[in-house]
Protein backbone atom coordinates (compact mmCIF):
# COMPACT_ATOMS: atom_id res chain seq x y z
CA UNK A 1 0.00 0.00 0.00
CA UNK A 2 1.31 3.64 -1.08
CA UNK A 3 1.26 6.22 2.22
CA UNK A 4 1.56 9.95 1.63
CA UNK A 5 4.38 11.72 3.84
CA UNK A 6 5.44 15.05 3.77
CA UNK A 7 8.69 16.85 5.98
CA UNK A 8 8.71 20.13 7.20
CA UNK A 9 10.45 22.38 9.32
CA UNK A 10 9.58 23.72 12.53
CA UNK A 11 10.09 26.38 14.75
CA UNK A 12 11.55 28.37 12.25
CA UNK A 13 9.78 30.64 9.35
CA UNK A 14 12.96 29.18 6.88
CA UNK A 15 13.85 26.31 5.55
CA UNK A 16 16.91 23.88 6.92
CA UNK A 17 16.42 25.62 9.79
CA UNK A 18 14.21 24.52 12.87
CA UNK A 19 13.56 20.78 13.90
CA UNK A 20 12.72 18.32 10.85
CA UNK A 21 9.67 16.47 10.97
CA UNK A 22 7.94 13.82 9.07
CA UNK A 23 3.93 13.47 9.29
CA UNK A 24 1.91 10.54 7.47
CA UNK A 25 -1.37 12.36 7.37
CA UNK A 26 -3.07 9.49 6.94
CA UNK A 27 -1.50 6.78 8.72
CA UNK A 28 -4.60 4.08 8.61
CA UNK A 29 -3.24 0.48 8.44
CA UNK A 30 0.52 1.28 10.04
CA UNK A 31 0.96 -0.94 13.02
CA UNK A 32 3.58 -0.26 15.83
CA UNK A 33 5.84 -1.89 13.69
CA UNK A 34 5.74 -0.01 10.77
CA UNK A 35 5.62 3.19 12.56
CA UNK A 36 8.45 2.41 14.79
CA UNK A 37 10.91 1.33 11.47
CA UNK A 38 9.47 4.00 9.83
CA UNK A 39 10.72 6.59 12.65
CA UNK A 40 14.08 4.83 12.14
CA UNK A 41 14.05 5.02 8.49
CA UNK A 42 13.52 9.11 8.72
CA UNK A 43 15.79 9.53 11.90
CA UNK A 44 14.71 12.68 12.68
CA UNK A 45 13.50 13.91 15.95
CA UNK A 46 10.42 12.74 15.71
CA UNK A 47 7.49 11.54 12.91
CA UNK A 48 4.02 11.78 13.35
CA UNK A 49 1.62 9.38 11.98
CA UNK A 50 -2.22 10.38 11.60
CA UNK A 51 -5.36 8.07 12.56
CA UNK A 52 -9.32 9.42 12.33
CA UNK A 53 -10.25 10.77 15.87
CA UNK A 54 -11.55 8.21 18.54
CA UNK A 55 -12.96 10.29 21.31
CA UNK A 56 -14.46 13.80 19.56
CA UNK A 57 -11.02 15.10 18.54
CA UNK A 58 -9.95 16.61 15.63
CA UNK A 59 -6.97 13.93 14.72
CA UNK A 60 -5.34 11.25 16.77
CA UNK A 61 -1.60 11.17 16.44
CA UNK A 62 0.45 8.68 17.29
CA UNK A 63 4.72 10.24 17.69
CA UNK A 64 7.16 8.11 17.38
CA UNK A 65 11.39 9.14 18.06
CA UNK A 66 14.25 6.92 16.55
CA UNK A 67 13.89 5.01 20.26
CA UNK A 68 10.28 4.47 20.02
CA UNK A 69 6.58 5.98 21.08
CA UNK A 70 6.37 9.55 22.95
CA UNK A 71 3.04 10.69 24.65
CA UNK A 72 3.62 14.13 23.78
CA UNK A 73 6.05 16.34 22.08
CA UNK A 74 5.90 19.80 21.00
CA UNK A 75 7.83 20.48 17.59
CA UNK A 76 5.17 16.87 15.86
CA UNK A 77 2.10 18.73 17.39
CA UNK A 78 2.63 22.42 16.12
CA UNK A 79 4.26 21.03 12.91
CA UNK A 80 1.47 18.51 12.18
CA UNK A 81 -1.15 21.21 12.28
CA UNK A 82 0.36 23.43 10.02
CA UNK A 83 0.87 20.12 7.67
CA UNK A 84 -2.84 19.46 7.79
CA UNK A 85 -3.57 22.58 7.78
CA UNK A 86 -1.50 22.98 4.42
CA UNK A 87 -2.97 20.34 2.53
CA UNK A 88 -6.48 21.15 2.95
CA UNK A 89 -6.79 18.03 5.41
CA UNK A 90 -7.78 20.83 8.19
CA UNK A 91 -9.63 23.08 6.44
CA UNK A 92 -9.06 26.95 7.65
CA UNK A 93 -11.88 28.69 9.41
CA UNK A 94 -10.35 32.28 8.57
CA UNK A 95 -7.61 33.76 10.70
CA UNK A 96 -7.60 31.44 13.91
CA UNK A 97 -8.56 27.78 13.50
CA UNK A 98 -8.82 26.10 16.70
CA UNK A 99 -8.28 21.58 16.70
CA UNK A 100 -7.84 19.30 19.09
CA UNK A 101 -5.52 16.17 18.51
CA UNK A 102 -5.77 13.01 20.49
CA UNK A 103 -2.57 12.54 21.89
CA UNK A 104 -1.43 9.67 24.66
CA UNK A 105 -0.97 12.22 26.99
CA UNK A 106 -4.31 13.63 26.38
CA UNK A 107 -6.63 15.84 23.97
CA UNK A 108 -4.35 18.66 23.37
CA UNK A 109 -5.28 21.76 21.63
CA UNK A 110 -3.93 23.86 18.98
CA UNK A 111 -4.47 27.16 17.10
CA UNK A 112 -3.62 28.28 13.91
CA UNK A 113 -3.22 30.88 13.00
CA UNK A 114 -3.51 31.84 8.60
CA UNK A 115 -2.94 34.49 7.00
CA UNK A 116 -4.42 34.89 2.84
CA UNK A 117 -5.43 31.18 3.12
CA UNK A 118 -2.24 29.66 4.44
CA UNK A 119 -1.29 28.45 8.17
CA UNK A 120 1.51 31.10 9.39
CA UNK A 121 1.91 30.10 13.46
CA UNK A 122 0.86 26.99 15.43
CA UNK A 123 0.40 26.94 19.05
CA UNK A 124 -0.51 24.13 21.83
CA UNK A 125 -2.09 23.86 24.77
CA UNK A 126 -0.36 21.70 26.83
CA UNK A 127 -2.67 18.62 27.85
CA UNK A 128 -0.97 18.53 31.46
CA UNK A 129 0.36 20.93 33.16
CA UNK A 130 3.78 20.81 34.78
CA UNK A 131 4.59 19.00 37.54
CA UNK A 132 8.28 19.19 39.35
CA UNK A 133 9.86 15.74 39.62
CA UNK A 134 11.80 14.22 42.22
CA UNK A 135 15.53 15.87 42.91
CA UNK A 136 18.67 15.46 40.38
CA UNK A 137 21.86 14.08 40.43
CA UNK A 138 24.13 16.35 42.18
CA UNK A 139 25.96 19.40 40.10
CA UNK A 140 28.64 17.49 39.92
CA UNK A 141 27.61 14.17 38.21
CA UNK A 142 25.74 16.60 35.79
CA UNK A 143 28.90 18.62 35.03
CA UNK A 144 31.00 15.07 34.47
CA UNK A 145 27.67 13.84 31.76
CA UNK A 146 28.24 16.85 30.40
CA UNK A 147 31.62 17.35 30.25
CA UNK A 148 31.41 20.94 32.03
CA UNK A 149 33.06 21.79 35.47
CA UNK A 150 30.43 22.18 38.24
CA UNK A 151 31.52 25.86 38.36
CA UNK A 152 29.57 26.17 35.10
CA UNK A 153 26.13 25.16 36.36
CA UNK A 154 23.96 27.32 38.60
CA UNK A 155 23.31 26.47 41.84
CA UNK A 156 20.92 27.98 44.91
CA UNK A 157 17.56 29.35 43.40
CA UNK A 158 18.72 28.29 39.59
CA UNK A 159 19.94 24.79 40.86
CA UNK A 160 18.86 21.81 38.40
CA UNK A 161 15.80 20.47 38.82
CA UNK A 162 13.64 18.04 37.02
CA UNK A 163 10.21 18.72 35.05
CA UNK A 164 7.23 17.38 32.83
CA UNK A 165 4.51 17.91 30.91
CA UNK A 166 4.11 14.26 29.61
CA UNK A 167 7.83 13.92 29.07
CA UNK A 168 10.36 14.86 31.53
CA UNK A 169 13.20 16.61 31.44
CA UNK A 170 16.30 17.74 33.38
CA UNK A 171 16.72 21.09 33.46
CA UNK A 172 20.32 22.45 33.74
CA UNK A 173 21.03 26.26 34.27
CA UNK A 174 24.71 27.32 32.73
CA UNK A 175 26.44 30.40 33.63
CA UNK A 176 26.54 31.90 30.16
CA UNK A 177 26.48 31.59 26.32
CA UNK A 178 30.05 29.69 26.32
CA UNK A 179 28.90 27.82 29.03
CA UNK A 180 26.14 26.08 26.72
CA UNK A 181 27.94 25.83 23.96
CA UNK A 182 30.61 23.77 25.49
CA UNK A 183 28.38 21.12 26.82
CA UNK A 184 28.46 17.96 24.78
CA UNK A 185 27.34 14.41 26.24
CA UNK A 186 30.43 12.21 27.80
CA UNK A 187 28.23 8.66 27.49
CA UNK A 188 30.09 6.78 30.46
CA UNK A 189 29.07 9.83 33.35
CA UNK A 190 25.82 9.81 31.11
CA UNK A 191 25.16 6.48 31.95
CA UNK A 192 26.26 6.35 35.64
CA UNK A 193 24.24 9.81 36.94
CA UNK A 194 20.86 9.20 34.72
CA UNK A 195 20.43 6.55 32.32
CA UNK A 196 17.30 5.05 34.23
CA UNK A 197 16.68 8.07 36.32
CA UNK A 198 13.27 10.03 36.42
CA UNK A 199 14.56 12.55 33.71
CA UNK A 200 17.71 11.20 31.77
CA UNK A 201 17.15 14.18 28.98
CA UNK A 202 19.00 17.12 29.55
CA UNK A 203 17.99 20.78 28.60
CA UNK A 204 20.81 22.94 29.16
CA UNK A 205 20.18 26.64 29.00
CA UNK A 206 21.84 30.26 29.91
CA UNK A 207 19.24 33.46 30.80
CA UNK A 208 20.36 35.44 27.59
CA UNK A 209 20.25 34.93 23.96
CA UNK A 210 22.36 35.58 21.05
CA UNK A 211 19.41 36.74 18.54
CA UNK A 212 18.01 39.88 19.80
CA UNK A 213 14.79 39.89 21.48
CA UNK A 214 15.53 35.88 22.56
CA UNK A 215 15.33 35.70 26.64
CA UNK A 216 17.05 32.12 26.90
CA UNK A 217 19.55 29.52 25.03
CA UNK A 218 18.90 26.06 25.14
CA UNK A 219 20.21 22.91 24.02
CA UNK A 220 18.60 19.44 24.36
CA UNK A 221 20.62 16.10 24.77
CA UNK A 222 18.39 13.02 24.64
CA UNK A 223 20.64 10.09 24.64
CA UNK A 224 17.42 7.90 25.74
CA UNK A 225 15.36 8.73 23.20
CA UNK A 226 18.00 7.71 20.78
CA UNK A 227 18.56 11.47 19.91
CA UNK A 228 21.86 12.74 20.39
CA UNK A 229 21.02 16.67 20.41
CA UNK A 230 17.73 17.78 19.46
CA UNK A 231 17.34 21.34 17.53
CA UNK A 232 13.51 22.42 18.68
CA UNK A 233 11.94 20.50 21.79
CA UNK A 234 8.41 21.92 22.42
CA UNK A 235 7.60 19.25 25.18
CA UNK A 236 10.92 20.27 26.67
CA UNK A 237 9.59 24.49 26.17
CA UNK A 238 6.35 23.29 27.77
CA UNK A 239 8.01 22.12 31.14
CA UNK A 240 10.54 24.72 30.80
CA UNK A 241 7.29 26.83 31.56
CA UNK A 242 6.93 25.31 35.06
CA UNK A 243 10.33 25.61 36.21
CA UNK A 244 10.60 29.44 34.93
CA UNK A 245 7.07 30.65 36.23
CA UNK A 246 8.26 28.86 39.60
CA UNK A 247 10.89 31.45 40.22
CA UNK A 248 9.15 34.73 39.04
CA UNK A 249 8.24 36.99 41.25
CA UNK A 250 4.57 37.63 39.96
CA UNK A 251 1.20 35.76 40.94
CA UNK A 252 -1.13 36.66 38.95
CA UNK A 253 0.09 37.47 35.21
CA UNK A 254 0.65 35.61 31.83
CA UNK A 255 4.52 35.37 31.68
CA UNK A 256 6.49 34.99 28.14
CA UNK A 257 9.51 33.94 27.01
CA UNK A 258 11.43 33.56 23.56
CA UNK A 259 13.67 30.67 23.90
CA UNK A 260 16.31 29.85 21.31
CA UNK A 261 17.23 26.60 20.54
CA UNK A 262 19.32 24.68 17.85
CA UNK A 263 21.91 27.12 17.05
CA UNK A 264 24.69 25.04 17.90
CA UNK A 265 23.52 22.53 15.49
CA UNK A 266 23.04 25.41 12.55
CA UNK A 267 19.76 24.76 12.75
CA UNK A 268 18.46 27.64 14.69
CA UNK A 269 15.08 27.59 15.92
CA UNK A 270 12.46 30.36 17.69
CA UNK A 271 9.84 28.80 20.68
CA UNK A 272 7.54 31.18 21.79
CA UNK A 273 5.80 30.50 25.50
CA UNK A 274 3.63 31.59 27.58
CA UNK A 275 2.44 30.53 30.97
CA UNK A 276 -0.92 31.34 32.78
CA UNK A 277 -0.41 32.28 36.27
CA UNK A 278 -3.05 32.82 38.96
CA UNK A 279 -2.33 33.07 42.69
CA UNK A 280 1.17 31.66 41.76
CA UNK A 281 0.19 28.60 40.74
CA UNK A 282 0.77 27.59 36.71
CA UNK A 283 -2.70 27.55 35.45
CA UNK A 284 -1.78 27.09 31.46
CA UNK A 285 0.85 26.73 29.44
CA UNK A 286 1.31 27.69 25.64
CA UNK A 287 4.15 26.56 22.82
CA UNK A 288 3.89 27.86 19.46
CA UNK A 289 5.95 29.13 16.22
CA UNK A 290 6.41 28.56 12.64
CA UNK A 291 6.39 25.99 10.36
CA UNK A 292 7.99 25.00 6.70
CA UNK A 293 6.53 22.65 4.66
CA UNK A 294 9.80 20.98 2.68
CA UNK A 295 9.61 17.85 0.62
CA UNK A 296 6.33 15.12 0.00
CA UNK A 297 6.37 11.81 -1.39
CA UNK A 298 4.89 8.69 -1.44
CA UNK A 299 6.43 5.36 0.30
CA UNK A 300 4.96 1.70 -0.71
CA UNK A 301 5.03 -0.04 2.47
CA UNK A 302 3.59 -4.08 2.57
Amino acid sequence: MRYRYLTADVFTDKPFGGNQLAVFPDAKGLDDERMFALAREFNFSETTFVFPPEKGGTRKLRIWTPGGEVPFAGHPTVGTAHVLAAIGEVPLAGPITNVVFEELVGPTPVSIRAEDGRPTFCQLSVAMLPEEGPPPPSNAALAAALGLDPSDLLDGDWAPRGWTCGVPYLFVPLRDRAAVARAAIRSEAWERALAGTWAPELFVFAREGERVGSDLHARMFAPAFGIAEDPATGSAAAALAGYLARRDGRRNNTLRWIVEQGFEMKRPSILEVEADVAGGAVTGVRVGGATVLVCEGTMSID
